[in-house]
């Protein structure tokens, strides 16, 4: 991929909440093959994990957490092959019950490189 534009990020951003809302494990690891880089990394307060094999994981683990609850995305703000973006976690319709925003690196490839999260409201905070 030659440029990273506002748009790619965009729909970068998107597939990345697409993966987060994917509950079926096969369905979940294909995306996660084709939206993260093969050593991309994902950081938050509570999880720090490199490698597709250990986001998958830890994607699964939130889902456990959480089931039944939907990821939605609220505006992307991106540059230079960054993107920064709020999410809601919660059941579909409803308040949400966790607010978080991210920060996405793409690669050069156009891949995820890097996510690093913030949990702005999560439930008994």
């Amino acid at each position: 991929m030659s440029e990273i534009t506002t748009a790619t990020l965009q729909l970068l951003a998107e597939r990345y909440l697409a993966v987060w809302n994917e509950t079926d494990p096969a369905a979940r690891r294909k995306l996660v093959d084709e939206v993260w880089a093969e050593d991309g990394s994902y950081t938050d307060p509570l999880a720090a994990v490199t490698g597709r094999d250990a986001i998958d994981a830890l994607i699964g683990a939130a889902q456990a957490q959480f089931p039944g609850l939907d990821f939605t995305l609220g505006p992307v703000d991106a540059h230079h092959g960054i993107a920064r973006f709020t999410w809601n976690l919660g059941p579909a319709g409803a308040e949400p019950i966790v607010v978080g925003f991210d920060v996405l690196v793409a690669g050069p490839d156009g891949r995820i490189a890097s996510v690093y999260g913030f949990l702005d409201r999560v439930p008994g905070a």
